[in-house]
């Protein structure tokens, strides 16, 4: 697993540790479980005096994935990595559903207010909530992640894909044009661009070539809406005809190539959309914020042959990026879930209400989403149960635990390891994309 954070007695954060060494701090007594995720102790002593190594911490913003890394800029340690899941597509949809119930009550003349008009004025560098939840969930887990860890600078994946480049390959002077890194920035707008198939046959996990969808030898230019992914096979077959003559015996996919070519990114859109005002936040830190683009990422990431994730991508993050030591490094998955919802009461398909919400959140000093750890010792549902919890008034809470959901648990048997704090946590196994765990 990833390294243990600590902190003093006087919240002081520290270097952190190797697992085992915390393993024999707990069993000497010498240090107690402070959080649970990230994992972090606490000292039972102040140590004002030791001397910690500085570290960077390293932000590649994504619109449905953020990835965040920890790493030590003098030995190239991944002291600690983690993937967050944002939550915007999810509000997006959440609102667009109230509008929609909203408009529907006032199409039926029913007992509701008028729409206004005049509450439309959106105070400067006002971002949609969708937008501004990425930015606040990254902003949160930075000032998390500085209360356990030495931070001294901050590196951010500026932009995803850098146009000027694109369009102008001598903005930044020859030796950006004719160096190793030319072209990194087009390759991976068309990755992403053309979902990493074919645009022609829709191959997958092949060595793909850059192809004109309009040739050069017939008038076609070197702009990035006139560009796609082929295979070998499909770029030699194509040659120089015409997209049009070439794919004459398959209208559908030429009308489906001809309207990808001109759809922009819709990912990258969100992405650029809040670049600027991430960097405002970063800032607000009063950390050094270092700023690197897509392109770069890749070739640090390709250089040293790592695959591809989230969380080794923000660790590749800027040309301050050294050699990489990401041994027994397990990210930690993080889903943004929400606080909940602040509706009195539930409504049918239709928008009425159908039932009732209760006021009180908080019962026999739980509420839901606790993280709690149930040892049951009577009754027909013996055993130890680690989840979390959905609180009922009559004490008998559900757990919703890793083998399912077990219910009727009374309260006096809970034990709470982890507050609410609108977040879902999973650890990842050993092979990249395998998670488990989940609370």
């Amino acid at each position: 697993m990833s390294k243990v954070f600590v902190i003093d007695t006087d919240k002081r954060p520290l270097d952190p540790i190797h697992p085992s060494l915390a393993r024999q701090l707990l069993r000497n007594k010498k240090a107690a479980v402070f959080r649970q995720f990230p994992f972090t102790l606490i000292l039972k002593e102040s140590r004002p005096d030791a001397p910690t190594q500085p570290l960077r911490l390293k932000v590649d913003p994504g619109a449905k994935h953020t990835g965040i890394a920890l790493v030590n800029d003098l030995n190239g340690d991944v002291v600690f990595a983690a993937e967050l899941k944002h939550r915007g597509f999810a509000i997006r949809d959440a609102l667009a559903s109230r509008r929609q119930l909203r408009r529907g009550r006032r199409a039926r003349i029913t007992r509701y207010r008028q729409p206004r008009f005049l509450n439309r004025t959106r105070p400067q560098g006002w971002l949609a909530p969708s937008l501004q939840s990425r930015i606040d969930n990254i902003k949160t887990w930075i000032d998390k992640l500085r209360k356990f860890a030495p931070l001294v600078a901050i590196s951010q994946e500026l932009v995803r894909f850098d146009m000027q480049l694109m369009a102008n390959p001598d903005i930044q002077g020859k030796e950006y044009q004719q160096g190793t890194l030319a072209g990194y920035e087009t390759r991976e707008y068309l990755l992403e661009k053309w979902g990493r198939q074919c645009a022609y046959c829709g191959v997958k996990d092949v060595r793909f070539q850059i192809e004109h969808i309009h040739p050069r030898a017939k008038g076609g230019s070197n702009s990035i809406t006139n560009l796609a992914l082929s295979c070998e096979k499909c770029n030699t077959k194509k040659g120089t005809k015409d997209i049009k003559e070439f794919l004459k015996i398959d209208p559908s996919r030429l009308e489906k190539i001809l309207k990808q070519a001109k759809k922009p990114l819709a990912d990258a859109a969100a992405v650029n959309t809040t670049r600027l005002a991430l960097l405002t936040a970063l800032k607000e830190t009063g950390l050094p914020v270092e700023r690197g683009s897509g392109g770069l990422t890749k070739f640090n990431r390709a250089q040293q042959g790592l695959p591809k994730s989230h969380w080794l991508d923000a660790a590749c993050v800027g040309k301050s990026t050294p050699i990489l030591n990401i041994k027994s490094v397990k990210p930690l998955l993080i889903i943004a879930n929400g606080h909940g919802s602040r509706q009195s009461c539930r409504t049918n398909k239709f928008g009425f209400p159908n039932r009732h919400v209760p006021r009180e959140k908080i019962h026999f000093g739980f509420q839901t989403g606790d993280i709690v750890k149930a040892i049951v010792t009577t009754g027909k549902k013996i055993g130890n149960y680690v989840g979390k919890v959905a609180i009922r008034s009559s004490g008998n809470f559900n757990i919703s635990a890793k083998n399912g959901l077990v219910q009727g648990i009374s309260h006096k048997f809970c034990k709470r390891i982890h507050a609410k704090d609108g977040y879902s946590y999973a650890l990842q196994a050993q092979e990249i994309g395998n998670y488990s765990t989940v609370l």
